[in-house]
């Protein structure tokens, strides 16, 4: 039995729908979500539906019954997410799980930026804990970029305090890809993959891109971390959360979100979604 938490989210949607399409019986795969009335689509498929919240350790217990395979997708909420990930690791040795995959951050044990903390502190508990792991050090999604376009065209610009660092992002689907080849694959316990795309890019060249598909002229503007995050909440963003975004960019800059590792072209059997693709998708709405 492999369980997906996050079931209902952008990322463990498209792994359950990766499972599927990988030839994992649908009775063989449980989406565990907080709501479990947002995944009918995925019960009508055949996928058990259990509920699972973080927050409420006794509904864990129940969604990991019989659980041999188990994707954590880390949470969302942070600041909290290590007790949360905590009560989904104590359920996991209760449960008797084999092997135990985790949505980490690129480098999780060097990146110096704010986001990586709790997954390095998530990724010592699934070590402390005896259980077979495969952690899946996850890039930045390109998503992060292409999902508002129309603003960035709007403003003609591209905002970061990156400087030239790369960032070797990739799609959703490129890491959901890779996450259901470890759940559905065997050797890959206690394995460490540093997953990012195929062709790091600088925050300048996304920009020269989406010009070049959309025939506006975008340009990057790189920006002091401190004016970046008020640029960030001015657009509506909560302060704390612009301070982390800039402070990620900062890392970018310093070579911790870019990866030439291969492992996530590897896992997933493919080359991963090229930035022209990306924002081909993107543009097309």
């Amino acid at each position: 039995m492999i369980v997906v938490t996050g079931a209902t989210g952008l990322l463990g949607r498209l792994v359950v729908t990766e499972l599927l399409d990988r030839g994992v019986p649908a009775q063989q795969i449980v989406a565990a979500v907080r709501n479990p009335e947002k995944a009918a689509d995925l019960a009508a498929r055949g996928v058990l539906v259990r509920e699972a919240d973080y927050d409420r350790p006794e509904t864990l217990t129940g969604a990991l019954a019989g659980a041999d395979r188990l994707l954590l997708v880390s949470a969302n909420e942070v600041g909290r997410r290590v007790a949360q990930h905590r009560a989904v690791v104590d359920a996991a040795v209760a449960a008797g799980v084999r092997l135990i995959a985790y949505t980490s951050v690129l480098k999780a044990d060097t990146a110096t930026f704010p986001l990586a903390a709790e997954h390095q502190a998530t990724e010592e508990l699934i070590r402390a804990s005896g259980l077979p792991y495969a952690l899946l050090r996850n890039g930045w999604y390109t998503e992060n970029y292409t999902g508002n376009l129309a603003a960035t065209l709007q403003h003609g610009a591209v905002l970061g305090s990156a400087g030239d660092g790369r960032v070797a992002a990739a799609t959703r689907a490129d890491y959901a890809a890779a996450a259901a080849a470890v759940l559905a694959g065997d050797g890959h316990q206690n394995a460490v993959y540093e997953l990012g795309g195929d062709e790091p890019f600088t925050l300048a060249e996304l920009a020269a891109e989406i010009s070049r598909q959309s025939g506006t002229e975008v340009v990057y503007r790189d920006l002091p971390a401190e004016e970046y995050a008020t640029a960030l909440v001015a657009a509506g963003l909560p302060e704390p959360y612009a301070a982390t975004l800039a402070e990620c960019d900062r890392g970018i800059a310093r070579g911790e979100l870019t990866t030439d590792s291969g492992d996530l072209r590897r896992l997933a059997g493919r080359p991963s979604t090229t930035l022209a693709d990306a924002v081909a998708v993107a543009l097309k709405g």
